[in-house]
């Protein structure tokens, strides 16, 4: 049983740690064994850890905005990357009635405008374009490579640790905590790590050894899986070739098992450098003597394939990339627990505003998960995801299928379910179809869709979507 002591000293302090990309099995109690970060460990230990929350949608913007509203995507028009959120749409700290908080946003923020306070955050760090982070490094006596005066991902990934994005945050985020430390706050720290480029000063803080390939990543590709993710593997794997020539270091793709694993090692290093700065910020407020008053949140906007079947990046269903991590630290709290049932980033703003002492506001669709924080039994529910047409490159003059069949597969649109009982249902306008039993394939190495013998799952479970979609007035058609 976890539960918020009976009588906090006052109002709770929220730290939310965001890092972009990052996977649900870099934490040691979710598979991360191998895993440098031992600051996220022992936070978890701490903790009460979903171990298979699932975002609403597997890219940035999307599910950025369900996570800041609370909403599906499909009803705020964020469906794709770089779509601003409309000012309509309140977010964290505007849905909060408690007007004695501070709040600030600091990182990343990949909906709209950003580098000054708006939307409720009173104060704001950008690292996006040529904001706060850039300025700091052209302070530093560094000349910028991009023309509208910011720093590209590339001559980033190239710095040391000590001119490291992590780093620029963890000083701002405990100025912050220390200016405010006799104010109730919200904090959202928004690391861009360990987003691709894989590369950054820690390339070699695991040895190859220590890095495990996903077993997909080691068996051949499956051809039953929807065109556009195969579409997506040949010109990520064309992309590699042109790499191997242009670059020192493959940094985006990879084709053979030693580049997966030369790119998951440095990627797990961008985990490591996001681990180190939120030690130190963990430090900080226990400096401060808040670490009894705050409630610690650490979650992803989505995954990373990383090889896992030959694909990279976000952007598909697969497990890879849909689920992140979800750790909650209630004040006081010193045993962890893992919850096993699915829960979906839809409850996380209702949840949030649960644990500081609000009701759920009208415009969230979820529902909070506290019951399930302190202890208490909520009946398991399906978890829904969904996608839009984002972005997706294809090889020139590719042969894998007629142009008419690729320009669908390019525009499709998915609806997921995962039901209570184990089944993944993958339902398309425009591409195939995918059913999963995660009970008996975690790996999804089988696609049982075309199999007579399902017809009953695949019935209820398209049911559910039809009642989901109604509920959330989703119009479109699968």
């Amino acid at each position: 049983m976890v539960s918020l002591p009976a009588k906090l000293r006052r109002k709770p302090n929220l730290i939310v740690f965001l890092p972009d990309q990052q996977r649900a099995d870099t934490i040691a109690c979710c598979g991360g064994e191998k895993v440098h970060a031992p600051n996220l460990n022992k936070l978890a230990s701490q903790s009460v850890v979903f171990s298979r929350a699932y975002v609403t949608h597997p890219v940035c913007t999307p599910s950025r905005s369900s996570l800041m509203t609370g909403m599906w995507p499909h009803t705020t028009g964020c469906t794709k990357n770089s779509v601003a959120l409309a000012p309509r749409f309140s977010v964290l700290p505007q849905l909060l009635e408690d007007k004695d908080y501070r709040a600030a946003y600091m990182g990343k923020w990949h909906l709209g405008q950003a580098g000054f306070p708006q939307r409720g955050f009173d104060e704001w760090i950008s690292t996006e374009q040529a904001g706060h982070y850039s300025r700091f490094l052209a302070s530093t006596g560094l000349t910028p490579d991009r023309e509208d005066g910011g720093f590209s991902e590339l001559a980033i990934s190239n710095l040391p640790l000590e001119r490291s994005r992590p780093k620029f945050l963890e000083k701002h985020v405990c100025e912050f905590i220390e200016k405010h430390r006799r104010d109730p706050f919200i904090l959202i720290v928004a690391f861009v790590e360990p987003h691709s480029p894989y590369n950054g000063p820690l390339n070699d803080e695991h040895s190859l050894d220590e890095i495990d390939l996903d077993l997909t990543a080691t068996l051949p590709p499956a051809e039953d899986v929807p065109l556009r993710y195969r579409l997506m593997r040949e010109w990520q794997q064309a992309e590699a070739v042109l790499d191997r020539k242009r670059l020192c270091k493959l940094l985006f793709f990879g084709i053979t098992p030693e580049e997966y694993r030369s790119i998951k090692q440095r990627y797990l290093g961008l985990v490591t450098m996001v681990d180190k700065s939120i030690g130190c910020i963990l430090d900080c407020l226990e400096r401060s003597g808040l670490t009894e008053d705050t409630v610690i949140v650490h979650t992803s906007d989505h995954g990373d394939m990383l090889g896992a079947h030959h694909l990279f990046g976000k952007e598909v269903m697969f497990e890879e990339a849909v689920r992140v991590p979800y750790l909650v630290r209630l004040p006081g709290q010193r045993n962890g627990t893992i919850i096993r049932q699915p829960v979906s980033h839809i409850d996380f703003v209702p949840t949030l505003l649960d644990l500081l002492g609000q009701t759920k506001p009208s415009q969230c669709a979820g529902k909070s998960r506290v019951p399930l924080i302190r202890g208490e039994a909520m009946a398991p529910e399906s978890v829904f995801i969904e996608w839009a047409p984002n972005r997706t490159k294809i090889k020139k003059w590719t042969k894998l299928a007629p142009r008419r069949m690729i320009k669908r597969a390019v525009d499709e649109s998915t609806r997921t379910v995962i039901s209570v009982d184990g089944w993944k249902l993958c339902l398309r306008d425009k591409d195939t179809n995918e059913l999963y039993n995660l009970n008996d394939d975690p790996l999804e190495t089988r696609n049982l869709y075309a199999r007579g013998q399902y017809a009953e799952v695949i019935s209820r479970c398209r049911g559910e979507t039809d009642r989901w979609q109604e509920a959330t007035h989703d119009s479109l058609k699968v």
